[in-house]
Formats: structure tokens, C-alpha cells, sequence
């Protein structure tokens, strides 16, 4: 794999729910992404909900808003299961791949796993459906989330994800 591709699909990883195994998944994963070393030790000294409750708050059900919700729609169109969500399982379909029935379309780490695919296949085509996907899909929204999601997280995972996110979009 790729490193730009493994970068993408830890990307999409690091976007899921933190769980008991997450802190060890991680340090392995640091051996291959030395960006993640700084933000593995952070996470070594502070209690597992500390890690799922600024999860939850950046990403699911911040109050009295939810500072980064990690969908295409509401950046694209102010509201869950917009148009986008339609145009992105197309997209999807013609590049002959099914989206996770558990996760939406829109889900950024949906659209970083596929990106990631993308860059694996390493053809022509799949060059030129990255590039859309890249100009119709992220381009007008991406940039601006990664800023919010480093003003607003507590956590170094999180900014420095959002880091990694910034350099492959700008690329």
C-alpha cells in the first residue's frame, strides 16, 4: 500500500469511535506513521473516556453544536442525507464499489477509505475518478473542516489528523 493510501485509510480509521483495544491498535500503527507517536503518548496518560468523550463531542453530539460532524452533506447542503449523499453512492457504484450499509456515503471516513482504494488501484481511471472525487466531493469543504477540527479539539490525534488531512488535500 501506498504511503499516501495507508495514510488515507488511517485516516478513515481514526475518525471511528475509540474502544479498549484502540490505544494499542495505535501504538502499532505509530511504528509505520511516526506522526501518530506524539499523539499515542498524549493518549497514554489521560483515561479512555476522556478519548471517547472529545470523540463524541468534536464528532457525534457536541453541545449546543456539534463542532465537526464528519458527513459531506452538512457541509455541502446544512443538513444530514443531502444530495450528496445520492451523488456519492453513484459515484461509488460507477467505480464498482459498495459502501458499508452501516455507514453513510457522505461519512468522511467512507470517502477517505474510497480515496485510499482509489490510489491503491494505481490505474489511469482510478487517477481520474480521485481527482472528481477530490474537486466535487472534498475540495469545497475539506480544507475549512481541518481547521475547525484543529481549533476545536482538545486532543493531538485529532489535530494532527487533521494536519495529515490538509497536506493531501492541498497536494
Amino acid at each position: 500500500m501506498s504511503s499516501t493510501a495507508a495514510t488515507l485509510q488511517l485516516a478513515a480509521i481514526l475518525l471511528g469511535a475509540p474502544d479498549e483495544e484502540s490505544l494499542t491498535t495505535l501504538d502499532e500503527l505509530a511504528l509505520e506513521h511516526g506522526w501518530l507517536r506524539p499523539a499515542v503518548d498524549e493518549l497514554r496518560q489521560i483515561p479512555l473516556q476522556r478519548w471517547q468523550a472529545e470523540h463524541t463531542r468534536l464528532f457525534i453530539n457536541g453541545y449546543p453544536k456539534t463542532p465537526c460532524g464528519p458527513f459531506a452533506s452538512i457541509h455541502r447542503h446544512g443538513l444530514m442525507q443531502g444530495a450528496v449523499l445520492d451523488e456519492l453512492t453513484r459515484f461509488y457504484a460507477d467505480a464498482g464499489v459498495e459502501p458499508d450499509n452501516q455507514l453513510p456515503a457522505d461519512y468522511l471516513g467512507t470517502i477517505l477509505a474510497f480515496a485510499a482504494l482509489l490510489l491503491e488501484r494505481g490505474t489511469s481511471e482510478a487517477g481520474a475518478q480521485l481527482q472528481q472525487l477530490r474537486e466535487r466531493h472534498l475540495i469545497s469543504w475539506l480544507p475549512q473542516y481541518c481547521e475547525r477540527l484543529q481549533q476545536h479539539t482538545q486532543l493531538r490525534l485529532y489535530r494532527d489528523l487533521s494536519i495529515q488531512l490538509q497536506q493531501w488535500i492541498a497536494a
